[in-house]
């Protein structure tokens, strides 16, 4: 069974990576390079040149056309070859696939399937990162691991009492209890931990901003949306103020501090993944200063998942055919992985030779 769907948007680059220059990335197995048109749009082709297969992100740009860097042929943005060297007439099958791109939420997003199927309505909502009312940045991580274990590691966040123990982790995350709910296309966890002792990254985020110390209630709310994007509403508050709400009422949270973790992991090969992810917040937004700390606070925390994880998938490919055993805490992991397959099976091979992927070159 394949690992991920085709028919996805998937983040391809930050908005800053991409420029009047050639940007090289695998996606879903594909190899694909991205460039800026002269009015700022993203281009995205095939990394091959039909004449001999050079990757084209070895060669140049003039104008809004790639030049290949062997033999000069130029291709425009929708793949079709428009010069060839040495010769007047051009061949009418030289073209190399163009992909369905746009950007969107500081990030420019790729769809490696059906061009048909491409719906911009269907990129996953990020919102946070361009929100007026939230501050924050993010990074980049080349993670060595199946883009579900990403996935698992974001919808179960007890790991953190043991992995993240001196900053965001203590015991109360693992000990909460939990409630999981699911639809077609997302799943959610939320858990609430009241009247405790905050965490060193929650205490400090508190005092900073309301000057306040003591206990909080804390929330974590995760929400999945197939087949690879997580964001994660997190927060502490004064404890007793009322920030959880009660039924059908929402909580009041302005005696405390609010945080999207925004997460979306792109599969680059069946073992390795694009992770972006961002820190935004709704308080103190015209620190700059304290962006940056919290962009780079955060790095080191993700660094450890990522020891973490590449960890796990070594040890994986050590023992071909395992399976996971599940506890009661993995109930969101198995909740997006049944929602990541139903869209593999969705996508199953039909055709001859049973192909998943689109030819990638098209006359």
């Amino acid at each position: 069974m394949a690992s991920f769907p085709m028919n996805a948007w998937y983040a391809a680059a930050y908005d800053v990576e991409l420029g009047r220059s050639l940007l090289a990335r695998t996606i879903c197995n594909q190899k694909i390079v991205f460039y800026r048109k002269e009015d700022g749009s993203p281009v995205a082709l095939e990394d091959a040149c039909w004449h001999r297969l050079l990757p084209l992100s070895l060669g140049r740009l003039q104008g809004d056309q790639v030049v290949c860097g062997y033999h000069g042929l130029v291709f425009n943005e929708g793949g079709r070859c428009t010069h060839m060297p040495s010769q007047a007439s051009i061949n009418p099958s030289a073209c190399v696939r163009s992909f369905p791109v746009l950007q969107k939420h500081r990030l420019v997003w790729v769809w490696p399937g059906d061009p048909a199927l491409a719906d911009p309505g269907l990129v996953p909502d990020l919102h946070w990162n361009d929100d007026p009312a939230w501050a924050g940045d993010g990074k980049l991580i080349q993670v060595k691991c199946d883009y579900r274990l990403v996935i698992d590691n974001l919808m179960d966040l007890t790991h953190e009492t043991f992995v993240h123990g001196s900053s965001i982790g203590n015991a109360a995350v693992a000990e909460a209890p939990f409630v999981a709910t699911h639809g077609e296309r997302f799943a959610t966890i939320t858990r609430w931990m009241e009247n405790i002792e905050p965490p060193p990254f929650w205490a400090g985020q508190i005092r900073h901003a309301r000057a306040y110390v003591g206990p909080v209630d804390r929330w974590q709310i995760i929400r999945f949306e197939a087949p690879c994007t997580v964001t994660i509403d997190v927060g502490v508050a004064e404890a007793g103020s009322g920030a959880r709400g009660s039924e059908g009422r929402p909580g009041d949270r302005s005696r405390g501090v609010n945080g999207q973790v925004l997460n979306t992991i792109t599969p680059e090969t069946d073992g390795s993944c694009h992770y972006f992810w961002a820190f935004a917040r709704n308080y103190c937004l015209g620190e700059q200063r304290l962006t940056h700390e919290l962009r780079e606070g955060v790095s080191r925390i993700f660094r450890e998942d990522e020891a973490v994880l590449e960890a796990q998938q070594r040890a994986i490919d050590e023992r071909p055919g395992y399976s996971f055993y599940n506890l009661n805490i993995d109930a969101g992991a198995m909740w997006a992985r049944r929602l990541i397959d139903r869209r593999i099976a969705a996508e199953a091979p039909v055709g001859p030779g049973g192909a998943r992927t689109i030819p990638l070159r098209a006359a």
